[in-house]
């Protein structure tokens, strides 16, 4: 059975969100970048600390046994979160960007000049630059895909930017940026058509929406903890067992080999083929508990709550003189970038500061998306199911206050 969403006890297992910033209650409203991290997921990767903690799979003693089993009760959490078919499906990894990495970093070998990677304009980061890697070391050609009007993946952008020469779709579930939520089940359907693979981007999308990979049918499916209202430092990656099969190890080391000697090696079976070294244990074990906090609560009430907030928010700046809102596609998670005419997103943010207001300023991580709006970066409010009505008051107060300042 769920637990009731009453977001004034569930505030009460954040500690930090009752402080005070610059004399004023604290907004969290930077969700998007980093959500807070409950009382829950601290005490989980404490009390293994303080109760059984050892490096993992190698030793026979309890202390090693006990972490183990944690550790890959971790995993389990993660497979069930995702509906993964298997646990060796899941890899653990130091987050969303490594994931990617890995994928990336694996396919290179059979990179060919002029195979093609398509990617969307409003892509982090993450999932542009070691996509560049290739590009730069093994003659990949990378291919964009448009966004429309409204913020949504051009799905028709997508159907002709794929081709025999694809290799690899690579798109996120929610833009960072604008909230946008991509189709990626049919973006599935259309790389598949091409024989090309897909990697799905989820670390904006786990922690707002239901993840069903076996639905999805990607290839692969990235998550991060520090998202998902867990530790940061740790995330995973989603394969199927096929593409993973498909893939070299990305690093070298212990765990991830089954003999060593001086003239040759011989590799581990996935997941542990890709976890070379002590992994993150004490934050995968944190990473486990959050995703069970969350799933404690039914999602559709937490989507509900959130939207509201959002929907808050853009009422309140709909057209009021000198503010843009950027992404309006109805099909969208709780994230809201904005700019303020002839005021800098960066002063924005800082004025914002001073009535205890928390927002994201800058260029998110996504210049191609940037370029694509026309700006150099925006202002972003992003919200979590432990934000409030009256917190969203204070934003718009504040933001008000700053343009009164500024211009």
């Amino acid at each position: 059975m769920s637990r009731p969403l009453d977001i004034e006890a569930i505030r009460a297992e954040f500690p930090i969100l009752s402080r005070s910033v610059n004399g004023r209650p604290l907004a969290y409203l930077d969700n998007a970048a980093s959500a807070q991290t409950p009382d829950a997921v601290l005490n989980a990767m404490t009390d293994q600390a303080h109760t059984a903690y050892a490096n993992v799979h190698r030793g026979l003693h309890t202390l090693a046994n006990e972490t183990t089993a944690a550790f890959e009760n971790a995993r389990e959490i993660v497979r069930a979160f995702l509906n993964a078919p298997d646990a060796s499906n899941i890899i653990f990894t130091k987050g969303g960007t490594e994931a990617i990495n890995l994928v990336a970093n694996g396919i290179a070998g059979d990179i060919s000049p002029g195979d093609e990677i398509v990617l969307s304009v409003m892509e982090h980061h993450s999932n542009i630059v070691p996509w560049h890697f290739l590009r730069e070391r093994y003659g990949a050609v990378l291919k964009w895909v448009e966004i429309l009007e409204d913020g949504s993946l051009d799905m028709e952008s997508l159907r002709e930017q794929v081709s025999s020469k694809t290799r690899m779709v690579a798109l996120t579930h929610m833009s960072n940026v604008l909230g946008s939520i991509t189709d990626v089940t049919e973006a599935t359907r259309i790389a598949h058509s091409v024989g090309a693979k897909i990697l799905v981007d989820g670390c904006q999308a786990g922690v707002h929406l239901d993840i069903d990979v076996q639905e999805i049918g990607c290839d692969f499916y990235v998550l991060t903890g520090h998202k998902i209202y867990g530790p940061s430092g740790i995330g995973a990656l989603f394969g199927t067992t096929d593409a993973l099969q498909s893939l070299r190890p990305y690093q070298g080391g212990g765990e991830m080999i089954e003999i060593v000697e001086r003239d040759r090696v011989t590799y581990n079976e996935a997941p542990h083929k890709f976890e070379a070294g002590t992994p993150p244990i004490l934050q995968a074990i944190g990473f486990g508990r959050a995703l069970e906090w969350l799933r404690s609560f039914d999602m559709e009430q937490v989507r509900a709550h959130e939207n509201s907030l959002l929907s808050r928010a853009a009422e309140a700046l709909s057209g009021v003189n000198g503010i843009k809102l950027y992404g309006t596609t109805p099909s969208k998670g709780p994230v809201m970038s904005f700019s303020v005419e002839g005021a800098h997103p960066h002063d924005i943010a800082q004025l914002l500061d001073r009535y205890g207001v928390a927002i994201r300023a800058g260029h998110h991580c996504a210049q191609p998306l940037m370029h694509h709006l026309g700006v150099s970066a925006t202002a972003r409010a992003s919200f979590a199911v432990y934000n409030t009505p009256s917190e969203v008051d204070a934003f718009v107060d504040a933001l008000h206050k700053a343009r009164e300042m500024l211009l």
